[in-house]
């Protein structure tokens, strides 16, 4: 099947070297994109010079009748065609401009100048053409301002009627052309400017999965080193309590490689997960070591970060027991304050403890994880709570219908 006008003079307009490498067909298909929001921009200007120049004439034709004087506008019909044929030189003059840019100005500009000239000086004929046209149909003359004549010289040519019009119809549609040019000029320049929004919206939504992607890989090695300590010194003196964890850790572990797939879980899973690691760690320190976590039925129905809790309490149960002989009670929290989930992990400190648990991996996790998913609606603190208590809070916004919804809505709206 053959190609229509209208496909085979795409390309040209469109100035796309078809080389077939990888980046000429990436500009061959955005330049195809383009066309038609361009043409259609170009098509709706045209239009409305049409009409305006139509009313306008219209309008003074009327305003000089009462004046006696007639046949000093073209008709209407007249001037249609006039704009019908100077459409696509149009459009051929707005490519050409486009597709040669203005860089080097030295050289281009005279190419600008002769697009913008030979688009205006067809006016007056295109004009005359419509009149004659029109005529014919009609049966009648038209108004042609001297250009039926016959001149015997140029001399009488440039003296008659037809040069004074033919300059003031060049001039008009010559400002007509430089509105038109700017109009496309400026649509290319927004089409641009959104591409390279998106194109930037793309990359920093990509350069965030990577950077969560990363803190997950930080995170399963750490608490996994942490849990194979805690077996080995089991193993020596208590080999059937060192099989039971090690199956304990092979559910872990699958929950922990599951979670670190996802950027957000259910906070029941995250509390059954935390519920998990505790009692690892509470079948080394039976005697030191107590837990209180919430089930997973009683947990608010809200997402979370996945495996956001899983540093705080890891830390928890480290610095907790560091220099403390006394028992220790670790204490998972969870409650909605509005539309804001907190978070705490409270755990008992020496009385000798410093006062800080130093920039450990996890916390640091958790502070970057917040500030990437959630920006500043999400806060995190950690330090004494009084009592003897160490607490680390978490505060974000409340995401009862989903990650993707909750975590681009504003905290403070309805959900």
């Amino acid at each position: 099947m053959s190609a229509s006008p209208l496909e085979r003079i795409t390309p040209a307009f469109l100035g796309v070297a078809r080389d077939g490498d990888a980046a000429g067909e990436r500009r061959a298909a955005r330049a195809r994109r383009n066309f038609w929001p361009q043409l259609a921009v170009l098509s709706g200007f045209w239009i409305y010079v049409a009409l305006s120049n139509l009313m306008y004439a219209n309008t003074m034709g009327e305003s000089l009748k009462s004046l006696n004087v007639t046949d000093f506008f073209a008709p209407w019909d007249a001037r249609l065609v006039q704009h019908l044929i100077l459409y696509p030189v149009f459009i051929l003059c707005a490519w050409t401009s486009l597709r040669v840019g203005w860089r080097p100005l030295w050289r281009m500009l005279p190419i600008q100048l002769s697009c913008a000239l030979g688009f205006a000086v067809l006016a007056a004929p295109a004009l005359v053409t419509g009149e004659m046209v029109m005529g014919e149909w009609h049966g009648t003359t038209g108004i042609t301002h001297g250009f039926d004549r016959s001149y015997e010289t140029w001399t009488e040519f440039f003296a008659g009627p037809a040069v004074p019009t033919w300059i003031a119809s060049a001039t008009s549609f010559l400002v007509t052309y430089g509105f038109g040019l700017a109009l496309i000029t400026s649509f290319g320049f927004y089409q641009r400017l959104r591409d390279s929004q998106l194109r930037s919206a793309a990359l920093e939504r990509a350069l965030a999965a990577a950077h969560l992607a990363a803190l997950r890989m930080q995170l399963s090695p750490h608490t996994l080193f942490n849990l194979l300590h805690t077996i080995r010194g089991q193993i020596a003196w208590d080999p059937p309590a060192a099989q039971a964890m090690v199956v304990q850790l092979g559910d872990l572990l699958r929950r922990l490689l599951s979670a670190g797939e996802r950027d957000f879980a259910r906070l029941g899973d995250e509390l059954q997960f935390v519920q998990l690691y505790l009692q690892l760690q509470q079948r080394r320190f039976a005697d030191r070591l107590s837990v209180a976590v919430p089930a997973r039925e009683a947990a608010p129905l809200a997402w979370v970060p996945s495996l956001i809790l899983q540093p705080l309490v890891e830390n928890a149960v480290v610095h907790g027991l560091a220099g403390h002989e006394g028992a220790v009670r670790v204490r998972v929290e969870a409650n909605v304050v509005g539309e804001t989930l907190v978070l705490r992990v409270l755990n008992d400190v020496a009385p000798s403890w410093p006062g800080v648990h130093g920039p450990g991996i996890g916390l640091a996790n958790v502070r970057e994880r917040l500030a990437v998913q959630f920006g500043e609606r999400a806060s995190f603190s950690a330090g004494p709570g009084g009592e003897g208590q160490w607490v680390a809070e978490i505060r974000m916004p409340l995401l009862r219908d989903g990650p993707e919804a909750g975590a681009r809505t504003p905290p403070d709206a309805d959900r």
